[in-house]
């Protein structure tokens, strides 16, 4: 093995290629157990994105239940989730070109549960999420998402549709804005939902419902947790019928049941979160082992840990695994399965035995990582808290540069890119990251922060973010890449940011910050489907996040001085402050963030002279899937900074 040879930093070569960034992972999600069989839907880039529900049984057979061209995917919230759904071996999926749900059995062909759209309505019209079977009455009960009425607001309800026809199904609870998790109690007669209306968003705050059900309505409805202020997240019955759920009525989610008054008890006080934002449907952070143990996943200090919990003593004892992130909970007959990774670990779809504590891989996410070639490359986290400028401390976890075969001159520091998550109430990711790996394998510094409002350190830190979206993460991305300037771990002089969605958003803000010492602190910026006009983004988005801003900035209005708010906060509409080159990547089909408002930015940065770079990728919605376009983007922003920044070597 030759040694390692002193290389400027930007500059290393590196195995970590966007080529195989691209092709060699795929996407993990909603692990379902059914029986003695594992199933998940995987997004694979190299079909263009198409999504697969995948089943696993006891001899370790993989096969694809869902056969081309149909993708398990749904378009209810935009962001979907819980698109397929498996009982006795059948599995019923939506599908998304069309997002018809459908049935599939026996290895048979996929037969359509819902209609087609009528003629003068729009496509993909009615779009269903989040089903349960109930057995006995044969009904597939889920979230229903109706666009039948083109010019109207989308209409939300939970639906009951017979699995042995086809129709559009039977409206069983509606006048709620938005539905989620719809939970049949084991004896079939009660049911349990998650509802909440604008403007407040599921972190914000949800409701929790329960009522009686025949097989053909709900009676008494009865709210029995949630409002204002407190985000309930994932009721689940356990086995002998008592209903538990996640709250944050302590200022954390911790796991609560229902006694017999129906009080809401919390089963485990812990400063820490079972629950997650609800970006998407089906989220499941514990599971049932017994009427009195459950399985879960916390977050702690920013690092996820997998326990059982002991649901009478409230003792939790966590299970010793190398993963540090975990989700899609799962458990039937004494059998886990669950999604898990850590920061030089792929996301991997894994098998538990709870009581010998054998955990066994049944599908990874990528086995880049597993090459002895690659794996001596990769980079490990550092967490980090840091202080703000308000007075408090953030965190965030820093990546230094790692090559096996390169070494820095003694005189230079990294370049370093900072990393700006979406959301916004979202987290950093713990998971190994290729695309991170590309950038420190090639001697950059990354920090991926979780400023304030992001999701895994409570309550009151999410709040950090209310009414302050466009200060609170600018000022925190700021102060990461100041904290690691100032401890001497990276060069001043070659610092850019980049971000998608909301990060995307967080990084312009820098770019066109009010306070001249954010902006000189990056050199150049990458906006992935960012926002750049929160004020066209109020008036022009899906219905999820139609009034996200309310919470975020301020209700949008004209008439109480709000408005000069989304002015303010408005990076196009203070492009005059920009000096800094922005690369720009975008989804011609993003319903999210249109590519109107990714074009306003652009003109005017071409209006002052800045460099810019633009690229728009046919077929693409918000967040790109396709393996070609994925390498296509990672290879330009590289050399966008390459170029600009991290070759005008600075001084330590």
């Amino acid at each position: 093995m030759p040694h390692p040879t002193a290389t400027p930093f930007g500059t290393w070569s590196s195995p970590v290629t966007s080529e195989l960034v691209a092709s060699a992972a795929i996407n993990l999600a909603d692990v379902l157990l059914d029986g003695s069989d594992v199933y998940w839907v995987e997004g694979r880039p190299q079909e263009a994105g198409r999504h697969v529900l995948v089943r696993h049984n006891e001899d370790g057979a993989k096969l694809d239940v869902t056969p081309p061209p149909l993708s398990a995917r749904t378009r209810v919230h935009e962001y979907g989730g819980a698109a397929a759904l498996v009982a006795d071996g059948i599995g019923y999926f939506s599908n998304f070109q069309d997002q018809r749900l459908y049935r599939i059995e026996g290895g048979g062909p996929p037969v359509p549960l819902t209609p087609p759209p009528a003629p003068g309505q729009p496509d993909a019209a009615l779009r269903y999420a989040d089903g349960r079977i109930d057995k006995g009455h044969h009904l597939w009960i889920g979230v229903r998402e109706d666009h039948r009425q083109a010019d109207k607001e989308a209409i939300n309800a939970i639906v009951a549709l017979d699995v042995t026809s086809e129709g559009a199904g039977n409206v069983l609870v509606q006048g709620h804005d938005f539905y989620a998790s719809p939970r049949l109690s084991p004896d079939g007669r009660r049911l349990a939902w998650l509802a909440w209306n604008h403007p407040r968003m599921p972190w914000e705050g949800t409701e929790l419902w329960v009522a009686a059900f025949d097989g053909t309505a709900v009676e008494n409805p009865t709210r029995v947790a949630g409002g204002p202020g407190e985000s309930v997240f994932q009721p689940e019955w356990s086995p002998d019928g008592v209903l538990h759920f996640v709250s944050d009525r302590s200022g954390w989610w911790n796991i609560h049941r229902t006694d017999a008054r129906g009080n809401a008890v919390n089963v485990c006080p812990k400063a820490a979160e079972f629950g997650r934002p609800q970006w998407n449907l089906g989220m499941s952070t514990y599971a049932f082992l017994s009427p009195t143990e459950v399985v879960c996943t916390y977050v702690e200090g920013g690092l996820g840990k997998l326990a059982l919990l002991d649901l009478e003593t409230g003792w939790l004892t966590d299970i010793d695994l190398p993963y540090s992130d975990f989700s899609s909970v799962r458990a039937q007959d004494g059998k886990v399965a669950f999604k898990a990774g850590a920061p030089t670990l792929a996301s991997a779809i894994v098998v538990l035995d709870p009581r010998s504590g054998k955990a066994t891989v049944i599908r990874k996410s990528s086995t880049l990582a597993d090459d002895p070639a690659i794996h001596r490359h990769l980079a490990a986290p550092q967490p980090i808290e840091f202080p703000t400028r308000r007075g408090q401390t953030a965190f965030a976890h820093f990546y230094p540069p790692r090559n096996a075969d390169h070494l820095a001159p003694d005189t230079e520091l990294p370049p370093l890119l900072v990393r700006c998550h979406g959301g916004p109430t979202s987290s950093a990711s713990i998971t190994l990251d290729l695309r991170t790996q590309f950038w420190t394998s090639r001697g950059v510094a990354v920090v991926d922060v979780d400023y304030g409002g992001s999701s895994g350190y409570g309550r009151a830190y999410r709040e950090r973010l209310h009414g302050m979206w466009g200060v609170v993460d600018v000022e925190d991305c700021a102060a990461a890449a100041r904290y690691l300037v100032d401890k001497g771990w990276v060069d001043a002089s070659r610092i850019v940011i980049t971000g998608s969605s909301a990060g995307g958003f967080t990084v312009l803000g820098c770019l066109t910050s009010s306070d001249p010492a954010v902006r000189r602190m990056f050199r150049a910026g990458g906006s992935h489907y960012g926002v750049s006009d929160p004020e066209a983004l109020a008036r022009d988005t899906h219905k999820f996040e139609s009034r996200y801003l309310d919470w975020l900035i301020a209700p949008y209005t004209d008439t109480d001085g709000h408005r000069e708010t989304y002015l303010e906060r408005s990076p196009v509409r203070h492009a005059d402050r920009l000096t800094a080159p922005v690369a720009f990547f975008q989804g011609a089909e993003d319903k999210i963030v249109p590519p109107s408002q990714t074009e306003l930015m652009i003109a005017a940065l071409r209006q002052k002279g800045i460099t810019t770079q633009y690229l728009l990728f046919a077929g693409e919605q918000h967040g790109f899937r396709q393996s070609s376009n994925i390498q296509w983007a990672l290879d330009a922003e590289f050399y966008f900074f390459s170029t600009l920044v991290f070759r005008s070597h600075g001084a330590a």
